[in-house]
């Protein structure tokens, strides 16, 4: 039986007694709570069911996640102060079966003793800038970036907003490479990975979001894969009473879709260890995150937090994680935090310590790679009016 279907079963007796019993209606409180109940529960079963298979339901998915353990916890506690037991059953079944979509990570909290990562291991961080610095000082935000001392940066947004739905590239290498005289820097498709580890390849991406670069890890020189990654945003920022606002959406629904593919068949098809991370617009309340499931493991517990989340609205409003980091077999993280990005980017900085767990498997025939090739003027743009605003 589907989780849909065990909701509709607890709501089906849930109606009978609001329709026939009177001592239940009369009790104070009780009737409200009980709709409001019903109301959720409905809601929640038919998130289950078209998340992710129906392209106007990315709207209702972009709800905080937390919503989805609050609400129905909230009314749990009302039901039981109320008394009205067929809302504490309605109430207790949608909460249990619409944890999964909170974006709780209870394993957090117990994660274990956190151990110094091994010699060997590399600081990673990513991070989408919003816009490279378009609305803020270059000089805080290139001393931000400095202070950050990481081994690899995976950022996203290397170009600036024209805000009507298309962005416009830059070219600011002279003071990138100025500030990072250690790093080589890989540009491509508004996509930036610097690295003080030697670049081995990159390899063409059947992802058009998506910038891979294989590094060699110190030591043995084994390679580690990285996919620094940037998936489509859901929305323009027009009205909502415009047509145009739901044909962008549903486009954007199937550019998502090819985008989630071509990236489950870049990662699989990778011989190496990876790390895949980066801003994918995606929270464990929308239905992409079954694909990211499918990508790698998720090494949000290390981070200690509950909760975790990594953008922001609004300024205080800090309620959707849209940023991951995931791992193939071999690679191993050994600490991960989300470093607040002092007011330059509505995203946090994901922050981990990285190292390879066991050997390299041998390299199969047939990958595309070609040798590096540095500067804007190779970076791959995106068709202009495609372009989600804010990506």
């Amino acid at each position: 039986m589907t989780t849909a279907g065990a909701l509709g079963d607890v709501l089906a007796p849930a109606g009978v007694l609001v329709a026939g019993d009177g001592a239940n209606a009369a009790r104070p409180g009780g009737g409200w709570v009980l709709w409001a109940a019903g109301a959720w529960a409905v809601f929640l079963a038919a998130h289950l069911v078209l998340n992710g298979r129906w392209w106007f339901w990315l709207l209702p998915s972009l709800l905080p996640p937390p919503v989805f353990a609050a609400l129905p916890a909230l009314l749990l506690v009302l039901s039981c102060a109320t008394g009205d037991l067929t809302a504490a059953v309605v109430a207790g079944a949608a909460l249990l079966t619409g944890a999964r979509q909170s974006g709780l990570v209870p394993g957090a909290l117990v994660r274990g003793k956190r151990r110094p990562p091994p010699d060997g291991a590399v600081r990673i961080v990513s991070w989408n800038t919003q816009h490279w610095c378009q609305s803020t000082d270059p000089e805080p935000f290139y001393a931000f970036l400095r202070g950050l001392d990481a081994d690899v940066y995976l950022l996203q947004e290397y170009h600036h907003d024209e805000f009507d739905g298309t962005y416009r590239l830059i070219d600011d290498e002279r003071r990138l490479r100025a500030t990072f005289p250690g790093h080589r820097a890989v540009i491509a498709r508004g996509l930036i990975t610097l690295s003080r580890l030697p670049v081995a390849a990159t390899v063409e991406t059947a992802a058009r979001r998506t910038l891979r670069v294989d590094l060699e890890m110190p030591g043995d020189g084994r390679i580690l894969a990285t996919f620094n990654v940037h998936i489509p945003v859901q929305l323009r920022l027009v009205s909502p009473l415009r047509a145009d606002f739901y044909r962008a959406v549903r486009t954007r629904a199937a550019d998502r879709a090819r985008e989630y593919r071509g990236l489950l068949g870049d990662v699989a098809g990778c011989p190496h260890p990876a790390l895949i991370a980066g801003d994918f617009n995606t929270t464990a309340a929308i239905g992409d995150a079954r694909r990211i499931a499918r990508l790698g493991a998720d090494a949000v517990a290390l981070s200690g937090r509950l909760c975790p989340t990594s953008w922001q609205a609004r300024p205080g409003l800090r309620w959707w994680r849209l940023d991951w980091v995931l791992t193939t077999p071999g690679a191993r993280v050994h600490s991960y935090r989300f470093r607040d990005p002092g007011g330059l980017s509505d995203h946090s900085v994901q922050e981990v310590s990285v190292s390879l767990a066991e050997p390299d498997r041998p390299a199969t025939a047939g990958l595309r790679i070609r040798h590096h090739d540095e500067g804007t003027r190779h970076a791959l743009p995106l068709p202009g009016k495609d372009r989600p605003e804010g990506q």
